[in-house]
């Protein structure tokens, strides 16, 4: 030690480590914070370029679904069923193949979704190790 703090009483050191730590922490909160908000920007940008690309994929989606009641049409009518029954029905054929496959994945997402599925059991189990240590040392 240097003899400057030799001669310092303890609680000059002691407060003089309080004061050190409070501000350490301070720092470490302001950069925590703003690491945080740089993340949510990025994160926010390329929310927006998902968004875009989801309305492109979802518009390329609603013609190619249209080709296929074109195309399911067109078969039919050479079938030899009127045209208007045939476009109805083609229209109906493919509403009720997506409009089920549009409900399987939803129900799968929401069991996804399931409280039971979203509890934070690892953090849980830590934090109480962790209060059972404190415990322990106190």
């Amino acid at each position: 030690m240097s003899a400057a703090n030799e001669s310092r009483p303890l609680t000059d050191l002691l407060s003089g480590l309080v004061s050190d730590m409070t501000s350490l922490f301070r720092k470490e909160v302001q950069l925590a914070k703003t690491e945080a908000s740089e993340k949510v920007s990025q994160a926010l940008a390329a929310l927006a370029s998902i968004a875009v690309g989801g309305v492109l994929v979802l518009g390329a989606l609603g013609v190619l679904l249209s080709a296929i009641v074109q195309l399911l049409a067109a078969w039919l009518v050479s079938m030899e069923m009127d045209p208007t029954l045939a476009s109805a029905l083609s229209a109906v054929v493919v509403t009720l193949v997506v409009g089920i496959a549009g409900w399987i994945a939803i129900n799968r997402g929401l069991a996804a979704l399931k409280a039971s599925n979203l509890n934070l059991n690892r953090t849980t189990a830590s934090l109480g190790r962790d209060a059972e240590v404190v415990k322990e040392r106190l």
